[in-house]
């Protein structure tokens, strides 16, 4: 097979999967190992797919085919662990925080080693990683309709609690980040972020880059809203320069 034919056929599958290993392309279209990563690796310099780990992403991936959350913290891992340990050193003694969804929140507790912090979150998981915390900290989970997906609780109920607080950090991890906008998997879970956000002082989007400049299902938020995103330093410099027009990038030295 043609290398452009191969090229073609490997953005077919990508896009057709959402997520596809490499060792799946290499079965599907007889090649080695070897031959799919560089593949994959001028697909995503062409900017036509996301490389992660072991495979590949389809740009359009979205709520349609959107992976469990299991699967989420699996990926991306070691970019995830950068951008959640810049984002725990902003917070100080006996701050309030709200801590959203997110495979990167989720890896904060890690890296937070204060005396005292109120923490509010309508995630099961963050609110989990916290466990061998909660005698030195208050730790609100706030309750609701679950989302599986995700390991949040959304719904009128969340959205009630959360217009009676105000915090002063707000960390969260989005589905996508492009041009003036953030964007999330669910339209219910981004109403609930959408009214924390609003109700604090310092807003952080905590993200790996690979969801930098890339959009998805629900518009929930302007960019210019939030005090600045924390990623990695892998981003190009070309996107950092872009998105400092509208929050302040944060960006790993690891």
């Amino acid at each position: 097979m043609l290398k452009k034919a191969r090229l073609i056929n490997i953005l077919d599958l990508v896009n057709r999967n959402g997520i596809i290993t490499s060792t799946s392309l290499a079965n599907t279209l007889g090649v080695s190992d070897m031959t799919i990563r560089r593949d994959l690796d001028e697909l995503e310099k062409n900017s036509r797919l996301i490389r992660i780990h072991g495979g590949a992403e389809s740009l359009s991936y979205n709520i349609k085919n959107e992976i469990d959350h299991e699967e989420k913290q699996t990926i991306h891992r070691s970019e995830k662990l950068e951008a959640a340990e810049i984002a725990a050193s902003l917070i100080e003694e006996s701050d309030s925080i709200f801590l959203g969804s997110g495979s990167t929140i989720e890896l904060m507790a890690q890296f937070i080693n204060l005396r005292f912090i109120r923490i509010v979150t309508n995630s099961l998981p963050v609110f989990e990683s916290f466990r061998n915390k909660m005698d030195s900290y208050e730790v609100i989970l706030i309750g609701g309709n679950f989302r599986p997906k995700t390991g949040a609780f959304i719904g009128g109920i969340v959205q009630e609690a959360l217009e009676k607080l105000y915090f002063f950090y707000f960390f969260i991890g989005v589905n996508g980040i492009f041009e003036e906008d953030l964007y999330m998997a669910g339209a219910e879970e981004a109403r609930s972020q959408r009214i924390a956000l609003n109700n604090s002082v310092k807003r952080y989007i905590v993200a790996d880059y690979y969801k930098v400049h890339r959009s998805d299902f629900y518009k929930f938020y302007k960019l210019s809203d939030v005090t600045g995103i924390i990623t990695n330093k892998a981003l190009s410099a070309e996107l950092q320069n872009v998105y400092s027009q509208y929050t302040k990038m944060i960006i790993s030295k690891n």
